[in-house]
């Protein structure tokens, strides 16, 4: 029987918040290779590295905003979604570059 009580949100458990910090710094510390990369000469090693900064800004993102939705303020729960999308962009494009250099190339000589 509903007694017009309202339902009150769940507390975070302290545990999770100390897990997300852990995994944000974490990916601030993956930063500093990432910035090393990108000043690399090589294209490929910047073109990497641009792609592993998309990777880790994602997940700062993903994590942060959902930290933050769940801790400071709930309007903030749109940070999670973009972080997943940068995540699954970068991850999009290293998959067709790996399927792309492990193809093996169709030359004339190749074939019988």
């Amino acid at each position: 029987m509903w007694t017009g009580d309202t339902v009150r949100a769940v507390d975070t458990p302290d545990w999770f918040v100390w897990v997300a910090l852990g995994i944000i710094v974490v990916q601030l510390l993956g930063l500093a290779p990432v910035t090393r990369r990108m000043r690399d000469p090589d294209p490929a090693v910047r073109s990497k590295g641009l792609l592993d900064l998309l990777e880790t800004l994602g997940c700062l993102l993903l994590f942060g905003g959902l930290l933050l939705s769940v801790a400071v303020a709930e309007p903030l729960v749109w940070l999670t979604p973009a972080g997943f999308v940068l995540m699954a962009a970068a991850y999009v494009v290293k998959g067709v570059r790996l399927l792309r250099t492990h193809r093996p190339a169709a030359h004339p000589e190749n074939t019988p």
